[in-house]
């Protein structure tokens, strides 16, 4: 079993050949400039390697990209062998990074957020205190009063 920092390296190099390597070694008119390497991990044995990938676009470009990814495993693993010299080229396999839409739900629930503290802020503007403005009581106001009777 290979130790974490040689996994990390490798995995640093794969992504960066991938990357490049779809920019500009592959001429699928489904990948273009659509496709964004995100994160690359490696198992501890340096045999199996998970490409994390974004598409700019809508569904129909994500499933195209994915199909255009599985169609040129072989070329991308070719690449990253020859970069990498390691004896056992590790198999490529490509998932599509929820991020995008993981911050979409972010972005949408914090104007949720908004939304209602500006609602909650626009109600209580004219509102008057229960009881006094200052409910707590201060050092030295019972001596005031104690004096006063």
């Amino acid at each position: 079993m290979a130790d974490n920092a040689r996994a990390k390296k490798l995995a640093d190099l794969i992504r960066e050949v991938v990357a490049e390597k779809l920019q500009r070694g592959v001429k699928d008119p489904r990948l273009g400039t659509h496709v964004t390497i995100t994160d690359t991990r490696v198992t501890g044995d340096l045999r199996e390697a998970t490409v994390f990938y974004t598409v700019y676009g809508d569904d129909e470009d994500r499933a195209s990209a994915a199909a255009g990814l599985e169609s040129a495993k072989g070329v991308l693993r070719s690449a990253v062998g020859r970069a990498a010299g390691t004896k056992f080229t590790p198999t490529l396999t490509f998932v599509a990074d929820a991020l995008p839409e993981n911050a979409k739900t972010i972005e949408d629930l914090l104007e949720k957020a908004r939304t209602s503290d500006a609602q909650v802020r626009e109600v209580s503007s004219g509102a008057q205190y229960a009881g006094d403005a200052d409910p707590y009581k201060k050092p030295g106001e019972d001596d005031e009063d104690a004096a006063a009777e």
